[in-house]
Order: C-alpha cells, then structure tokens, then sequence
C-alpha cells in the first residue's frame, strides 16, 4: 500500500492580500514559513521515501522546508500546480464575486483528470512507498475528491500547511 502525505502550501504574500494566485508562482510570506517548519517538525519522525510538489514557487519552496534535514531531493510536477483560473489570476477575489467564469479557466473535468493522473503517477512511480506531496488547495481538494469518490464540494477545505493522509 502507498501512503501519501498530501499537503497544501504554507501562506502567501497573496493569500494574504486575498489574490487569485493560480499558477502565480507565489511566494511564502514570514508565516507561512513558520507554519511549514511547524510541520517539518510535526512530521520529524515520519518516514518519507520520496517527496513530490508542485512546481510552482510556493509549493516547491514549502516541499524544500519539509525535505530539509532528510537528505532528500523534492522531485518537482506540474500534476500538483493549482487550477488555472484564466483572466481572473492576479485579480483581487472579493472583486470576482458574480462575474461569469471566464472561458480561459481550468475546466473542472481537466482539473480532475489531472488529479487522476497525480494519483496514478504517484502509484506507478513509488508503490509501496511513503509519499511527501506538497500542492494547493484546490488540487489537493481534486485530489481528495478523485480518490474517495466525492463531489469536489464533499472535500473540506485545507488550510495552509495542513496535511490529509491517503491510502492508495
């Protein structure tokens, strides 16, 4: 059985200031840096086999913390990147509210099908092993919902540095 630690980012200079990020690289602001030490040290007795993050800046930046120490490479995929949210990235969020989707936005079936391949990835590349994902909140949600057979609106939302454990 493969064991995967999927985790969400610590917070953002943009997370604060309420920005749709999308796939912004975005970078880890003071706390959020503290939160993913927090976590490194939580997860300090956890064997990791391998550990895998999205490739944009604040995920990757996050994934580099929690390898610290451990001696290990963060292998990098553009599988765990966050939803492309179009012409609304880089836009203040409150002021989104009632607009129509724009058509350059991650379709949610895309979004899914990546999470599916996320999944099968991790499975035909470390079987049996113990997997250290760190990606975004609404992949890691895509993720979730893809594994357990759920609606994406089932899935809890994950808060910055917080981790869910996943039997594959």
């Amino acid at each position: 059985m493969t064991t995967l630690y999927l985790v969400r980012h610590g917070e953002t200079v943009d997370n604060v200031a309420k920005i749709m990020q999308g796939q912004r690289p975005g970078k880890l602001n003071a706390t959020g840096v503290q939160q993913i030490r927090e976590l490194a040290e939580a997860l300090r007795d956890v064997h990791f086999d391998v550990v895998v993050s999205s490739d944009l800046q604040r995920s990757y930046d996050s994934a580099m913390i929690l390898a610290a120490g451990r001696a290990m490479n963060v292998i990098a995929t553009p599988l765990l990147r966050e939803r492309d949210w179009g012409d609304f990235t880089g836009r203040y969020i409150l002021d989104l509210k009632g607009l129509p989707m724009p058509d350059n936005v991650e379709k949610m079936d895309d979004l899914l099908q990546r999470a599916r391949a996320f999944l099968d990835w991790v499975g035909e590349n470390y079987a049996g092993q113990t997997v250290l994902a760190v990606g975004h909140g609404i992949i890691n949600k895509a993720i979730q919902a893809v594994h357990h057979g759920l609606l994406m609106r089932e899935v809890p939302k994950m808060s910055n540095a917080e981790y869910r454990i996943l039997q594959l």
